[in-house]
């Protein structure tokens, strides 16, 4: 795996610290081939870089999924070697959309330790925006997503005005919640009631809420891959009418 165009330049010890690990799981996880190994740099130093970080944000999200390190190294070797840190953070992104609410409270202090650099009113502004984090009323605490976090800092530093951002989150707030609600109209009519009218059974309706919880996901990826190809085209022919 490659670690993207970012050259490494963090110490295991700052990879540990950004990632909110401990240097002994670092090690481990690289003997378990679950990290790829660092770079070596000048005094025979062990460098890491974005996409280091990248790979623990998603064996973490694998965790917390109830995998095992065993099921986690299998489901790795899976992955295209040549994923870069943006492709990791976007597959983490993926796994996390059924997870669990996992935020966290937060310190501002703790917020930059995390994010790797100095976080202004300007860039907690644009990350709460993004739905990153919220501060807490009258405190210094933030509510915030550990993993968004990885991937809302790296927005930060796309040139995108903060009242643009607030639009496009409308968008698509708006536009994915419609897209929810006729998901789920059309599961419930069409999957959900038929199978609960001919099998009164529990442990039917238990199986049937299993395969609810398991289509999510499949359904999540179908809508990015759906919006991807539709924002592509879209681009496509704004710009061919532009060049026009």
């Amino acid at each position: 795996m490659t670690t993207g165009t970012e050259e490494p330049t963090l110490t295991v010890d700052e990879l540990a610290a950004r990632a909110g690990v401990t240097v002994r799981t670092i090690r481990f996880y690289s003997t378990r081939g679950l990290l790829p190994p660092p770079v070596i740099g000048p005094r025979r130093v062990g460098q890491y870089g974005s996409a280091h970080l990248s790979r623990l944000a998603l064996i973490e999200e694998l965790q917390h999924q109830g995998m095992t390190l065993a099921a986690i190294e299998r489901y790795l070797e899976q992955l295209p070697e040549d994923l870069s840190a943006h492709d990791l953070a976007i597959h983490r992104a993926l796994v996390a959309t059924w997870a669990p609410d996992t935020a966290e409270d937060a310190s501002q202090a703790e917020l930059e330790r995390r994010a790797g650099r100095p976080l202004g009113d300007e860039d907690l502004e644009r990350l709460a925006a993004i739905g990153v984090l919220e501060r807490a009323e009258g405190t210094d605490t933030f509510r915030v997503d550990p993993g968004l976090l990885r991937l809302g800092v790296q927005l930060l530093d796309v040139p995108i005005a903060h009242e643009t951002i607030l639009a496009a989150r409308g968008v698509l707030l708006e536009h994915t919640r419609s897209a929810a609600q006729e998901l789920t109209r059309l599961f419930r009519d069409e999957v959900w009631s038929p199978y609960r009218e001919r099998e009164a059974d529990p442990e039917h309706v238990a199986a049937m809420k299993s395969l609810s919880a398991h289509m999510q996901p499949l359904v999540v990826q179908a809508l990015v891959t759906a919006f991807q190809r539709s924002l592509k085209e879209e681009l496509r022919a704004a710009f061919r009418q532009e060049e026009r």
